[in-house]
């Protein structure tokens, strides 16, 4: 087997935003996927230093009450250095290659898990939190600013769970959520996903997934950007992104609030 130059770096994409066939295959059927090495160093310290000053800035708006982390909102909208980050050409390639169909960025989050925290984030899907309608697969790249092994809260997922629609949206706080809605869920084999700092995994807004608690004593750093089918519309029910927007059940999610800038 011939090794390619971004297996050789510890790289899994190109200077233009490609990666290989062989992880568009296993993100079909796993429902998510490691991207190694989307962020220089260089880079990883300029994001990780803007993501620590607006934490710093915005710690008292944080959406998350329950100490299991800190979630900041549309972070793109505030802060021209992530939006740099959110904006990436290369992450919106990515995500676009793994799709298989045009995108639209959601929204961004940064999410923090504060030292020593022994809060686990429990087991539940994204996509049933959102108002959205008519849409296919939405995905999220969520991308470690510090290195994320195991004790500092990497996350992990259960494979193939991309194709279980149809649940409510699940309590981050109760391990027990989600596999009382669908048992069948509790016996899939679970994979855990260090991350490296520079690193980054694309999941699926119906893939089962959970994050370990911070046992060490560096906050875990995680800025994510959230890609949807660019033909979403809007499907009537509350979300914070959207309650300020002024739509109407049917709208389409597009314009200025969600673009496309990697297009």
């Amino acid at each position: 087997m011939t090794t390619t130059t971004t297996e050789q770096s510890g790289r899994d994409v190109d200077a233009d935003g490609r990666v290989p066939d062989e992880l568009v295959a296993a993100y079909h059927e796993y429902g998510f996927v490691r991207v190694r090495g989307v962020l220089e160093p260089d880079q990883v310290e300029r994001f990780r230093v803007s993501a620590k000053a607006f934490l710093e800035a915005h710690r008292a708006e944080s959406l998350e009450k329950q100490g299991v982390f800190s979630q900041l909102v549309n972070v793109w909208q505030h802060d021209r250095t992530l939006r740099e980050l959110t904006f990436d050409a290369r992450l919106g390639r990515i995500a676009e290659q793994l799709a298989g169909f045009p995108l639209r960025l959601w929204h961004d989050q940064m999410l923090v898990k504060e030292p020593h925290n022994n809060a686990a984030t429990e087991f539940h899907q994204d996509r049933p939190y959102w108002p959205h309608a008519g849409d296919r697969l939405p995905l999220s790249a969520w991308i470690a600013l510090v290195d994320v092994p195991p004790e500092r809260g990497c996350m992990t997922f259960l494979p193939g769970t991309q194709d279980r629609t149809g649940l409510r949206p699940q309590d981050l706080h109760h391990e027990e959520d989600l596999f009382g809605m669908d048992p069948s869920l509790r016996w899939i084999p679970r994979v855990t996903v260090p991350l490296r700092a520079g690193d980054c995994t694309f999941h699926s807004g119906y893939t089962g997934h959970m994050a370990l608690p911070n046992r060490t004593d560096e906050a875990r750093l995680a800025h994510v950007v959230i890609y949807m089918d660019e033909a979403t519309r809007y499907s009537g029910t509350e979300h914070v992104v959207t309650d300020p927007l002024g739509l109407a059940a049917g709208d389409r999610l597009d314009g200025d609030a969600f673009p496309r800038p990697w297009a």
